[in-house]
Parts: C-alpha cells; structure tokens; sequence
C-alpha cells in the first residue's frame, strides 16, 4: 500500500510548493504552516495516518472529491496531480464531480467512497445517512472503512485551512 510522506516521498515537490505558494502570493493572509509549524507536522501525521492501507488512486479521488465540494484550487491542483502519477485515467478524473451520472465508470468502492466522502465532507442533515454508511460498510472492511473516513476528514481539514489562508495552486 501507498503510504503517504508528501516531504520525503515522490510528491514532496508539492509541499515545495505549498509553502513556496504560502510565501510569495498569501500577501494578506496568514503563512499559517510558517507561523504554525506544529500544525503542519500534525496535520502530516494526520494525513500518513490516514493513508495507511488506502489504494492510492482511491485515496487520490476522496482528496479530490472533497476538494471539488470545498473549492480548494490548491488541494485539486495538487491531488489531480498526484492521481494522475498513480495512474488514475483522465477520464475518471474529467467526470468525478458527477461520478454518480457515469455508470460503471467507477468501481463499486468507489463509488461508495465517493457518497460516503460527499455525506462527510457536506453534513447537510447533521449526520453521516444510514444508507451511505451502509454501503461503505459493505463495500470496505471495518479497518479499511475507518482509513477512507479518516481520510475524508483528513483532507476536509487540510481544505478548510487552505481555503482560509487562501493558498492558491502554483503556476506551471
């Protein structure tokens, strides 16, 4: 399985990135990973975490999924990124946002990563749906389950702080 180490690793060019980005274009707003440096550590160790024993091109599509609903340009940029390194096809890339409207497209796993990361990411009714929960916990073992609500979660913070500092994707 993937584990995730986004300093050390192969995708540690994004860091590089996230904290260039946070120098030189959040001239307004907090350089929270510099003013905060235990907070980025936690939020790494959050994000290894949750990755453990998460199938990458499923991880990369909860991140991203969750970062179309938040409007985190940072964290789509990067994750699309990082999917497309893990081999997730264009296609499914091109059409997550409407993931339910493209048949067998996605994997049944998927899939109910996707609903369940959506019911999480929004939590219109205050609550996770029965029926989502439900069929996330056909579609995963329990420990496997945990990892995707994790991850879910996971990437939802790193959007909320990203999104409130602004950190805006680097140009290529």
């Amino acid at each position: 399985m993937f584990r995730l180490n986004h300093l050390n690793g192969p995708f540690g060019l994004s860091v590089d990135y996230m904290m260039q980005t946070l120098e030189n274009r959040a001239v307004d707003r907090l350089k929270i990973y510099k003013t905060s440096p235990e907070l980025y550590e936690a939020m790494m160790g959050l994000s290894n975490a949750s990755a453990k024993d998460v199938d990458a091109e499923l991880g990369e599509l909860i991140k991203i999924r969750a970062s179309q609903i938040n409007h985190c340009a940072f964290c789509l940029d990067m994750h699309t990124r990082d999917a497309r390194k893990h081999g997730v096809s264009d296609q499914k890339l091109d059409v997550i946002a409407a993931w339910q409207e493209a048949g067998d497209l996605f994997t049944e796993r998927e899939r109910a990563a996707l609903a369940l990361t959506e019911a999480i990411t929004e939590l219109n009714n205050g609550h996770v749906p029965d029926d989502v929960y439900a069929r996330a916990a056909a579609a995963f073992t329990d420990r496997e389950l945990g990892q995707v609500i994790a991850m879910a979660v996971t990437i939802n913070a790193w959007n909320r702080i990203n999104v409130t500092v602004r950190l805006e994707p680097p140009r290529r």
